[in-house]
């Protein structure tokens, strides 16, 4: 399953038309009204106001939740093999804009905007007068009865029979218990920050993150800062309004993760509190903060839907290059502009970063739009979120895991398929690297990982990607029909190139 990045730029609000009003004219001929009405694949191996998402993903593809720079097209990792395959690490080239509203204007009689006309004064006759005499009798009546009604009313409202009882004015402030949702984001919007990216040519988006550390780093996604990575310009908004400059510390395209720094940061920064995304159960209450659609210090409530979610997200632009996750699934309202943010558990601890979100075929009212929550979001796991941040501060370059061998990036394989040859004519099978130490070879097809299944290349690509270089993981796969398993000892690859 593939995602698209999300954010984008807010729309304008819709201003209401006004009312309209039929002359008997129009009434008699049926005029009719015209209104306004509104209108970041599953990984084959392993986001002003307005986020850097950008064309729309097919049906059934995911996007980046917010807005992101586009990437290039090349398959990332070691190289990349003949169309269809990719290196161990590789990135297939996997494949939503803002909703817009139809033109608001109309003509014709009756319709919105058109003004009223004063029908034709009618002869006088005895018909006529008779009319206007029942006319005012009615009137008459009408005012009589008007007259009772309110002062019935009044009276009623004099009486003493009233059951209505009001909060005592010295009751205090109304506290909320903790593990509430309320209690939740009173604790974490404070920490949390709308990041405005902008490339050095001007083109640019919004998208979410939040205080990693009290030396001013804040977590967010790599396609939200992808703009401003060569020579651009990056802004981060607190809730209070506060607004601080920022640079790009380190970004790891792969795992669509970025670090970025506090210029002049302030003192008293409260981190948020990192959870443990290994502890996550399907059907853990979950709570996500971002500025989808450009409106910050949004709080959207929701569960676990699923967990080691295989996602390949990608901005949708032509030759992005994709990122790959096994992710947590949630259906707590995820649109573009959330990317970065945090997914948070009842207490308030952050169990993932939002990164992308499925979109619909229609790209949303409309079908014109850019698409926004169906109910399916992803969120990297907080746990390698943690670790490839901890490197990008400290060296600024990522490190990706690895087997050594390329891998199909086609579905319906049953497993990880090693393909005949690698990247750029090199061998498939990395010589003296896990996978050749391991006995592996071309043609192999891997189907799990320990115990997960693996059930294409980028699923492969995601799980490798939860491990760090010099864990041993147990692959199964398969040869001429027989089941074979080996012990491997992950490697490592430095960057993104």
């Amino acid at each position: 399953m593939s995602t698209e990045n999300e954010g984008n730029a807010v729309p304008p609000a819709p201003s209401a038309p006004p009312v309209p009003v039929e002359t008997p004219a129009a009434s008699a001929q049926g005029a009719s009204h015209t209104g306004s009405e509104p209108t970041a694949p599953i990984p084959a191996v392993p986001s002003a106001p307005g986020a850097p998402e950008h064309a729309s993903a097919p049906a059934g593809m995911p996007a980046y939740a917010s807005a992101g720079a586009g990437q290039g097209p090349d398959p990332y990792g070691q190289g990349a093999g003949a169309q269809g395959s990719a290196p161990e690490a590789g990135w297939p080239p996997p494949p939503p804009a803002t909703p817009s509203y139809a033109d608001g204007g109309g003509s014709g009689a009756g319709g919105w905007g058109s003004s009223y006309q004063q029908p034709a004064p009618k002869p006088k006759n005895g018909r006529g007068g008779l009319v206007a005499a029942i006319l005012v009798a009615a009137l008459v009546a009408g005012g009589v009865g008007g007259g009772l009604g309110y002062s019935l009313a009044k009276n009623n409202d004099d009486s003493t029979d009233s059951t209505t009882v009001s909060a005592p004015s010295s009751s205090g402030e109304v506290k909320r218990a903790s593990g509430t949702v309320a209690n939740v984001a009173a604790q974490a919007l404070p920490s949390t920050v709308t990041i405005e990216a902008q490339s050095s040519n001007g083109e640019g988006g919004t998208g979410t993150g939040f205080v990693f550390d009290k030396q001013g780093h804040i977590l967010t996604n790599n396609h939200v800062v992808a703009e401003a990575v060569d020579g651009g310009k990056l802004t981060a908004t607190f809730s209070s309004g506060k607004k601080y400059d920022a640079e790009v510390v380190g970004h790891a395209q792969g795992y669509d993760v970025a670090v970025i720094k506090l210029k002049n940061a302030p003192s008293d920064l409260k981190p948020l509190q990192l959870g443990d995304s290994d502890k996550v159960a399907v059907g853990d209450s979950t709570i996500a903060i971002g500025a989808p659609f450009g409106l910050s210090n949004t709080v959207t409530t929701g569960i676990i839907s699923a967990k080691n979610r295989p996602v390949a997200s990608s901005d949708g632009s032509t030759g992005s290059k994709a990122s790959y996750m096994s992710a947590l699934q949630t259906d707590a309202s995820i649109n573009p502009g959330n990317s970065g943010g945090p997914l948070l558990d009842a207490s308030g601890a952050v169990i993932g970063i939002n990164s992308a979100i499925q979109s619909s075929s229609s790209g949303g009212l409309g079908g014109s739009g850019q698409s926004g929550s169906i109910g399916l979001g992803f969120a990297i796991p907080v746990n390698q979120a943690k670790y490839v941040a901890q490197q990008l501060i400290k060296t600024g370059k990522p490190v990706y895991a690895k087997i050594g061998a390329s891998v199909s990036l086609n579905e319906g394989t049953g497993g990880a398929e090693i393909t005949e040859q690698g990247a750029s004519g090199s061998a498939a099978v990395e010589s003296g690297g896990p996978a050749a130490q391991a006995g592996l070879k071309p043609g192999d097809v891997i189907t799990k990982l320990d115990d997960m299944v693996i059930d294409s290349g980028p699923t492969l690509i995601g799980a490798i990607w939860t491990h760090k270089p010099g864990d041993t993981v147990k692959l199964t796969f398969t040869r001429d029909g027989k089941t074979h398993t080996a012990d491997v000892t992950l490697a490592s690859r430095e960057g993104d190139s």
